[in-house]
């Protein structure tokens, strides 16, 4: 069994585990290269109606996640020598980035809370310092399409999980550049062929090719990853 442990937290236990139940993730999952702990929330409420929520202190429109219920929650999965990063998918934090995708590989798993509502009281946020994580700028129904998101990309990159490791040395993210574009056969399909250097087997204008394809996709679709990526140069140096 695999060290790396992600324990979700929600309010929809049933949506997992979803689409991690398939393809590399699924396969990972049933051969125990990684373990998925799935709380059910509402299990943590104080009454019987299994309340989770309440109303904004201020006022305002929706309903709040309760601290006292999310950090029982919290603390029922986790305990206290529990050294896994906890995180709660929110469109407010840090963008998801690959290499924090590749230090949470490296670790011992995952805690992560998906929010509903309005949103969770700020005061558990806090107190049991979750590390904000958002997967875009824009909002979904609640964290746990984004939870799956930020584990499909965490869990592949495990060992075992996705087989020639080198399948994930060059796809996008991982040199600050966006991955080159890609052909298989036919070699040629509706009038257009595969480029020529692809077909050479000159291994190092193929390198080349794929480096200044990518350097030209990125300047293209991503001027902010461009940027970094001159700003460091590409020997990774000021």
């Amino acid at each position: 069994m695999s060290g790396f442990r992600a324990s979700v937290l929600t309010l929809y236990p049933e949506m997992f585990p979803g689409p991690l139940g398939i393809s590399l993730s699924g396969r990972g999952l049933a051969e125990g290269l990684w373990s998925l702990e799935v709380a059910d929330i509402r299990n943590a409420a104080l009454d019987r109606h299994r309340s989770v929520d309440d109303t904004p202190a201020g006022g305002g429109p929706g309903m709040v996640m309760r601290a006292d219920i999310v950090a029982k929650a919290l603390d029922a999965v986790t305990g206290e020598d529990d050294g896994r990063p906890r995180l709660m998918l929110s469109p407010r934090g840090r963008p998801l980035r690959q290499e924090m995708v590749r230090q949470w590989a490296d670790g011992p798993g995952v805690v992560l809370l998906c929010g509903r509502f309005e949103g969770v009281d700020e005061r558990v946020i806090e107190g049991r310092g979750l590390l904000e994580v958002s997967v875009g700028d824009y909002v979904l129904s609640g964290g746990e399409l984004a939870a799956m998101v930020l584990l499909d990309a965490v869990v592949r990159l495990l060992p075992g999980v996705m087989g020639k490791v080198a399948s994930g040395e060059e796809e996008s993210f991982e040199h600050g550049l966006l991955e080159y574009p890609q052909y298989t056969r036919p070699q040629v399909w509706e009038g257009r062929e595969i480029p020529e250097t692809l077909r050479s087997g000159d291994h190092g204008r193929i390198a080349r090719w794929r480096r200044e394809a990518a350097e030209r996709l990125t300047a293209e679709r991503r001027p902010d990853l461009w940027a970094a990526y001159r700003s460091v140069g590409r020997d990774g140096r000021s």
